[in-house]
């Protein structure tokens, strides 16, 4: 299976841009999706309440209005659609049985969310069974995070975003900075190569995934090695998901704290939103516009970046014929920020109360279930194998050393400037 679509050459960030602002449109004048029903507490209430057939349509409806949206989003990209329609009903299916744990009351006392399940169940088969590279790449990991940013701008007013971007900005800055030249002294004593070290300082400062691509593509790195340090950030992402909030809760910081600390530290959008998620609404928020304030960063550190890759590994010729110029910065720049500022702006001013809480419930639905198609997709996609196919140790221990001083020193930064 590796037929193409035509490529309209619409970046992805730009696509889920559409998609997302297409989704509300339906929500406020076409179509609002029903909330299906996946609360149980036993087998009666199972079959009663879950497998009814009433709620079985609402799933139906649901199904067609994703792989709807996903279809068009998947054409707009320029990937394969054949390949998506065989791999999203699978990826749909299994997430539905996560959402269904998840639901379980017993499940729900533990404050276990199904973005935990779909990512536990996409692990098990990822790592237990052989996947074709065809159905790898057919995964929509990104796509699905980002439409979930989009939405959740619905759920986060402006006044939010000025009083915490503020200080979310200031913290990028301080921790970007401080965990980019620890890092990237760590990989010189460790005498990590010139690639990797670019690619691991950004990785672990900025925003984990976008900003080892981001860099790769600003220095032109090898493709294997940047496949490496996406293999560290994915998997490191996932115990730091996990634990981060049960330490919080464990020591009972506060929740403005949390969210600070979690979007400062994780290394990837979803695994933020998921961490944020564990915690509660507050801290889902605080962390999100904390990344945003990070990912905002990605487009000048990759100018830099650039500029000093540029006049240290290339000739005085190859330096004056790639010349970085200020469209890098708009290049690198996460444009699905703008689409989550632009949801933001529109739920802020332009909506009244009343028809935002007609809609809200639906939304934050829709945007529950894209975020766990994403993690149900990163179980997928992420083979623990990977990091043992490097012959050197050390970028991995460089980049664990590293994470572990973002933890610590986002922690400090984080109760200096949002605890109250």
């Amino acid at each position: 299976m590796t037929a193409k679509t035509k490529s309209y050459n619409i970046h992805e960030d730009w696509t889920v841009v559409i998609l997302g602002f297409l989704i509300i449109g339906i929500s406020l004048f076409l179509f609002l999706p029903e909330i299906p029903v996946f609360k149980w507490s036993n087998r009666t209430d199972l079959q009663s309440d879950v497998f009814n057939f009433s709620n079985l349509k609402i799933l139906v409806l649901q199904f067609i209005y994703f792989i709807s949206i996903g279809t068009l989003g998947t054409i707009l990209i320029g990937k394969s659609v054949k390949n998506f329609l065989f791999v999203f009903p699978v990826v749909y299916l299994l997430t539905l049985i996560a959402l269904i744990i998840a639901g379980n009351t017993a499940v729900k006392g533990l404050n276990l969310e199904a973005v935990i399940f779909s990512l536990i169940i996409g692990l098990i088969i990822g790592n237990f069974f052989k996947l074709p590279e065809w159905f790898r790449t057919a995964l929509s990991t990104e796509v699905f995070v980002k439409i979930g940013l989009v939405l959740l701008g619905t759920s986060v007013i402006f006044a939010d975003i000025l009083k915490a971007g503020s200080l979310g900005l200031i913290q990028a800055l301080a921790v970007v900075l401080s965990v980019w030249y620890f890092a990237f002294w760590l990989c010189k004593k460790l005498k990590v190569d010139d690639e990797l070290t670019m690619m691991i300082s950004s990785a672990v400062s900025i925003c984990g995934v976008s900003a080892a691509i981001a860099t790769s593509g600003a220095i032109k790195g090898d493709s294997k090695k940047l496949s490496y340090v996406i293999s560290i950030v994915l998997v490191t992402a996932i115990p730091m998901m996990i634990f981060m909030p049960i330490i919080a809760k464990y020591f009972n910081f506060p929740e403005e704290v949390t969210g600070a600390w979690l979007g400062g530290s994780i290394d990837t959008s979803g695994a933020v939103v998921a961490s944020g998620t564990l915690v509660g609404e507050t801290a889902l928020k605080i962390s999100t516009i904390v990344k945003f304030s990070q990912n905002v960063l990605l487009g000048l550190a990759a100018f830099a970046i650039s500029v000093y890759w540029t006049y240290t590994h290339n000739t005085s010729s190859e330096a004056a014929a790639s010349k970085p110029t200020l469209g890098v910065i708009w290049e690198r720049f996460p444009k699905f920020v703008i689409g989550f500022i632009g949801a933001s702006l529109v739920f802020s001013f332009l909506l009244t109360p009343e028809i935002r809480d007609n809609i809200k419930d639906s939304l934050k639905n829709l945007q529950g279930l894209w975020f766990a198609l994403a993690f149900t997709s990163i179980g997928l996609e992420t083979n623990f194998k990977d990091l043992l196919h490097h012959n050197s140790k050390k970028p991995l221990y460089a980049f664990l050393i590293a994470q572990l001083f973002n933890v610590i020193i986002t922690l400090l930064i984080a109760f200096l400037l949002f605890s109250k």
